[in-house]
């Protein structure tokens, strides 16, 4: 099987709440049969990042971060990145199974 890589967002009181909607959200969309190649993949994040940053900085980080394929979050059965989102959002990154 292949991967896809993936950028999203989501809201909640923290990030395990966010991370948690991110991925219920995404098997709502696409379906609970497993190899979407979207967040409802993941099982952990991991932060990629400290402090919190505007939504656009956040997105080219997330943007560099797969081009770069850093080691963070580059298997497909590994943990998302986790980026806080000054909005009160996080961004959450990686590849997933497809």
């Amino acid at each position: 099987m292949g991967a896809y890589d993936f950028i999203t967002t989501s809201s909640g009181d923290d990030v395990d709440t966010a991370f948690d909607r991110a991925r219920d959200e995404a098997a709502w969309e696409h379906g609970h049969g497993g190899y979407t190649g979207t967040i409802a993949e993941k099982d952990e994040f991991v932060m990629v990042a400290d402090s919190p940053m505007s939504p656009a900085a956040a997105e080219k980080y997330a943007v560099h971060l797969l081009n770069t394929n850093d080691e963070r979050i580059r298997d497909k059965r590994g943990p998302a990145g986790a980026i806080p989102v000054d909005d009160g959002t996080w961004l959450f990154v990686g590849y997933a199974s497809s």
